[in-house]
C-alpha cells in the first residue's frame, strides 16, 4: 500500500489524499509511480474535491461521484499529451492539459502551490518522454540508414559507362510572389485570439477586446 504522507507536504486535504491514493494503486501498471498528487480547494464549499495525480505515464482525473460514495476516474497517456500550462487566479489556479487532439481539460481551484508542482511533475515527464522518443526515432533512422548502405565497387568490378551528352537547361522562368503584410488590426485580433485558445483570458475579455479593436477603425 502506498503512503499518503509524501503527498500531504502541500496542504492537500487528507481525507480526499487518502480516497484517491487507494483507489489509484489498484490502476498503475507495472513500473508506474505516482510523482504528485494536487487535491482542489473550492473557495466556498469543498466537501468533495477533484484530484489530479501524475505519474511517470500518464495523468489522471479523480472525480468523486454519488456524493462521494464512489470515485470516477479518467487518465490521459503522455503520449497523447502536447503540453501542459497553469494559471493563478484569485481562487487558485486553473491547471490546463492541451491533449495532441481534442478539446483542452481544464481543472479549476487548485492551491496555486500544487498548480505550480503540478506543472513542474508533468512538464518534467512530458519533456523525458520526449526525449526518448526523439532517442528511440534517431536509432530507427540509424538502422534504416545501415540497412540501405550499398558498399561501394572497386574500378575493376566497375563496367564502363557511355558519358551522356550534357544539353544546356532551359532557364526557368520565376513569377515573382509579393506576399502583402497583414494590417495591425489584423495583427491585434490573431494575437487576441491565441491568448483566448491558450485560455490565458476568460471569454467575456475577448469578446470586449475584440469589439475595441473593431470600434478603433
Amino acid at each position: 500500500m502506498i503512503s499518503i504522507d509524501r503527498f500531504l507536504s502541500d496542504e492537500q486535504d487528507p481525507k480526499a489524499v487518502e480516497k484517491v491514493i487507494g483507489k489509484l494503486n489498484d490502476l498503475l501498471t507495472t513500473g508506474e509511480e505516482i510523482l504528485y498528487l494536487a487535491v482542489q480547494k473550492k473557495p466556498a464549499v469543498n466537501l468533495l474535491p477533484d484530484s489530479i495525480a501524475v505519474t511517470n505515464k500518464r495523468i489522471f482525473y479523480c472525480e468523486p461521484g454519488n456524493l462521494g460514495l464512489t470515485m470516477n476516474f479518467k487518465d490521459i497517456s503522455l503520449k497523447n499529451i502536447k503540453e501542459v500550462s497553469f494559471k493563478e487566479e484569485l481562487f487558485g489556479s486553473k491547471f490546463i492539459c492541451v491533449p495532441q487532439t481534442g478539446e483542452n481539460i481544464v481543472t479549476e481551484f487548485i492551491p496555486k502551490t500544487q498548480a505550480r508542482k503540478l506543472y513542474q511533475a508533468a512538464n518534467e515527464q512530458l519533456e523525458t518522454h520526449k526525449a526518448l522518443l526523439k532517442e528511440k526515432q534517431d536509432e530507427e533512422n540509424k538502422a534504416a540508414a545501415a540497412a540501405s548502405y550499398v558498399a561501394p565497387q572497386s574500378f575493376a568490378e566497375m563496367e564502363p559507362v557511355e558519358t551522356p551528352e550534357i544539353k544546356e537547361p532551359e532557364p526557368i522562368q520565376i513569377a515573382e510572389v509579393i506576399e502583402e503584410p497583414e494590417d495591425e488590426t489584423t495583427l491585434k485580433l490573431r494575437k487576441l485570439k491565441t491568448l483566448y485558445d491558450k485560455h490565458l483570458i476568460t471569454q467575456e475579455e475577448y469578446e470586449a477586446k475584440k469589439a475595441n479593436i473593431l470600434d478603433s477603425l
